[in-house]
Formats: C-alpha cells, sequence, structure tokens
C-alpha cells in the first residue's frame, strides 16, 4: 500500500534503521551529542534565530506559541479546521481573539489583515497557516507578515508551517513563530514538534507562561542540549537522520525544487482528466481535487490500486480527496498515483483509461531536467 496522505507520510528505511539502534537515556553526553546536531541541523532548515523541540504534536506548538506570544488579543485567519484551532486554543486560555473567516478554498488577504488590526489596537498576535492542510490552501504568509510589521512593528507574527516547512523555502524575514511537525515533510513518525523563533519572540517570551509548554524553559535548555523535560529521544534520532539523508539527496535546495514540479506536474495531470483542483491558491504540500465522487474514487485507489489518499473533513467529507506532495517522494510512485486516478475514473465509467495522465505528468515534471538550470520560480 502507497501512503499519499498529507501526514502522516511514510518514513525512510535509512531512518527506521537509525530509530531502531539501542534506547539512549537522554540525560547522557551521547544524547546530547544527537540533539547538537540535529537542533544544528534544525537552524538551516527553519532559517530563523531560534529554534525549539517539543514532545507534543504540532497543535503544541501551535498552543505554545499562542500562550508565550499573545498578551492580549489574538487575530487568526479561520480558512479550514486548522485554522479555526488557533482561535480555539486563545478561547482556552482565556484570550481575546478576533477571527477572520473564509471559505476553505480562499486565502486570506494583506488588506483585510490590515483593516483588522487597525480597527482593534489591543490586537498582539497574528496566527495564521502558511499550508492549511484541511482544503490544501496556500496563504500569502510572507506578503501578510511584512505588511503587518511595517504597520505594527511590535506585533508577533505566528505561521503554521507544518505542512510548509520542508515543502518549500519560507521567508521568515517578518515571521516570530515558525511551526512545524514531524510526520510531514520531515517523513518521522508523528510527536515532535518544532518552532523556528525570531530574536524578537524570544524577548516578548521572556520568564514564559504555562509549565509544560514555558517556552523560556526550554530555551535555556535547549542551548545547552538538553531539555526542560522527557525529550522524545527516538524522534530526534530520527530527525538527525532525516535531515542528514535530506543533504545525502541534494539538500534543501533540491528538495523544494522536486516537490514543487511534482506538486504542479501532479495537478497538471489530474487537470488534464478533467478533474477540479479545489483550492484558488493551491499548496505544494498536497494536491486537492473536488468532486461528487471524490469517495468512490477514494475507496477504488485504495481497493484496486493500492493507493491510500486522504479525504476531506467537516463539510468537505465525501467532496475532496488529497494526495500527499511532502517528503522524499519517488517520481515512479506518484506517477503510479496519476495512473490509479485515471483508472479509477474509467471503472467509474467517467472516461476511457488512454495514459493521458501519465503523459502530463512526465511532460510537466521531467522537462525541466533538460535544462542545467532549474526554474526558479518552482525551486524558490
Amino acid at each position: 500500500m502507497l501512503l499519499f496522505t498529507p501526514g502522516p507520510t511514510p518514513v525512510p528505511e535509512s531512518v527506521r534503521l537509525a530509530m531502531a539502534g539501542p534506547t539512549l537515556h537522554h540525560r547522557t553526553p551521547e544524547f546530547e551529542a544527537i540533539f547538537a546536531e540535529a537542533r544544528a541541523k534544525l537552524f538551516d532548515l527553519m532559517a530563523t534565530d531560534e529554534v525549539v523541540m517539543l514532545a507534543s504534536s504540532g497543535t503544541g506548538a501551535m498552543e505554545a506559541a499562542v500562550t508565550n506570544l499573545c498578551r492580549r488579543k489574538l487575530l487568526n485567519v479561520n480558512a479550514g479546521k486548522f485554522g479555526q484551532r488557533f482561535g480555539l486554543i486563545a478561547q482556552a486560555h482565556g484570550l481575546p481573539n478576533v477571527e477572520i473567516v473564509h471559505d476553505w478554498d480562499t486565502p486570506a488577504t494583506v488588506e483585510e489583515i490590515l483593516e483588522a488590526i487597525e480597527a482593534d489596537d489591543k490586537i498582539d498576535a497574528l496566527a495564521i497557516q502558511i499550508s492549511e492542510s484541511a482544503g490544501g490552501l496556500r496563504h500569502p504568509v510572507e506578503e501578510i507578515a511584512a505588511a503587518v510589521k511595517a504597520k505594527r512593528p511590535e506585533m508577533m507574527v505566528i505561521a503554521d508551517g507544518i505542512t510548509a516547512v520542508g515543502v518549500e523555502r519560507i521567508d521568515t524575514t517578518h515571521i516570530d513563530a515558525l511551526i512545524a511537525g514531524s510526520q510531514k515533510a520531515l517523513m518521522l513518525p508523528p510527536g515532535l514538534a518544532i518552532l523556528g523563533l525570531s530574536n524578537a519572540a524570544v524577548e516578548k517570551i521572556g520568564s514564559g507562561k504555562g509549565y509544560y509548554f514555558n517556552l523560556a524553559s526550554e530555551i535555556k535548555k535547549q542551548r545547552q542540549n538538553t531539555t526542560a523535560y522527557t525529550a522524545p529521544t527516538t524522534l530526534i534520532i530520527g530527525l538527525r537522520a532525516i535531515l542528514e539523508e535530506i543533504e545525502k539527496r541534494g539538500g534543501a535546495g533540491k528538495l523544494y525544487c522536486d516537490t514543487a514540479r511534482r506538486a504542479k506536474a501532479t495537478r497538471f495531470a489530474l487537470e488534464a482528466l478533467g478533474l477540479h483542483s479545489y483550492p484558488k491558491a493551491p499548496a505544494r504540500s498536497m494536491t486537492t481535487i473536488d468532486d461528487a465522487q471524490a469517495n468512490e474514487i477514494r475507496s477504488l485507489l485504495k481497493s484496486d490500486f493500492g493507493v491510500n489518499v486522504a479525504g476531506g473533513q467537516d463539510h468537505l467529507k465525501g467532496k475532496i480527496f488529497r494526495i500527499n506532495q511532502m517528503g522524499l517522494i519517488e517520481p515512479h510512485e506518484m506517477l503510479w498515483v496519476v495512473n490509479a486516478v485515471e483508472l479509477a475514473l474509467a471503472k467509474l465509467g467517467r472516461r476511457a483509461f488512454d495514459g493521458t495522465a501519465a503523459k502530463v505528468w512526465n511532460e510537466t515534471f521531467y522537462k525541466t531536467m533538460l535544462s542545467k538550470v532549474p526554474d526558479p520560480e518552482e525551486c524558490a
């Protein structure tokens, strides 16, 4: 079975083997050395002034960012379940929040964000997804963050990059907290969350808030190559291994370029079959198709062709399917997925199978290999 859900993603064999070694105690020089190596590599990946690892899912990092960086009122963009979650986190901690609500296929705009912060000077933090995985939507976060900082330099910008870190190069110039999760583009089991922080965010955190998710405690300890509480040792060993594997395969730049080309090729191939891409601004992390027969297509992909893709949630349940593009995916596996979709459509009597998906995918994905210079738009 090929796992093509947008998290958890498959764990490469080299990483599984690295995590299968003897268990290490987290308060030992041996583990501290591994922690130091993984942490150093994270600085390169996150491109932030500070990095913190947490033994939690990505939601734990979302909560830590909100509670440590928002003091008065949170502005959050709700264009999917995960944007909604930022608001729910604020409410759970008694923080007032202002919510901008969009259909799950529609990105936020600079203008509406600026209008919201100009209307309420109590707002001191913005929380937004880079890639909202509920619908495969990409928000223009870098542009929004730059505009916010130009108006309110002291305002904290929290960016959920759980399905964006490791997918594309993110400009963190105006981002104060960048969130990542282990089970997405980093191709690890769930349970490790990562926060990249700006120097301004570290200053705002001060002595921190809360207990377990007190980022001040973690920053202090992790600068000493340990953690405030029990570290997820096996996952951190795996993190070092996957970052080494990415380096061996050409580095982050090649990973971003391959992901962009693969996402573009898959979208073009499925659209050539007459299918419709759901989001108005598609993220590179996944290909999302809205279709009246989404459930039937997903069922056939799994039962007849050994491909497991994700469906929709809430009002999109049974109306979309989502195909992962994150991580170190072999081209032949992705090619089989688009072939399988075309075969499923043939079984449903929608169109005759004629190899269109494979032809379009190959033409789109491989044409850049004829040039020695990759398309900078695809590799950005």
